[in-house]
């Protein structure tokens, strides 16, 4: 799967757009960045509800090309700037958490704790 597929799956709107062919094998759902840091090991995407800069620097400490921001959740420019900066694209989707990971766990993304 690549971040274009995960835009169509999550009728996802591009915040912040990286590279949309990066490969994403798998994903982590999280709104406590502690939890990421701590738990999440080769996840190429970030879904939270959390909307500050500590999203956009865990997502960049753990080599993560995407986040998305789940509840139509809309970050500031700061956060937009930051993420462009680098080169993490940025997705808002109208889902919620679980259904969101729900969505891309059945197209086949697994979370990577087989």
């Amino acid at each position: 799967m690549v971040i274009k597929d995960i835009i169509d799956i999550l009728e996802g709107e591009v915040i912040c757009e990286g590279n949309l062919d990066t490969e994403i094998k798998t994903a982590c759902g999280s709104d406590m960045m502690s939890d990421v840091l701590a738990f999440v090991k080769d996840q190429s995407v970030l879904l939270t509800g959390l909307v500050n800069p500590q999203v956009v620097r865990t997502a960049e400490m753990m080599d993560m090309a995407c986040i998305v921001f789940v509840r139509g959740k809309q970050p500031d420019q700061s956060i937009i700037d930051l993420a462009k900066s680098r080169e993490i694209t940025l997705i808002k989707t109208r889902y919620r958490m679980f259904t969101a990971c729900g969505l891309l766990y059945s197209k086949g993304l697994s979370g990577g704790c087989e």
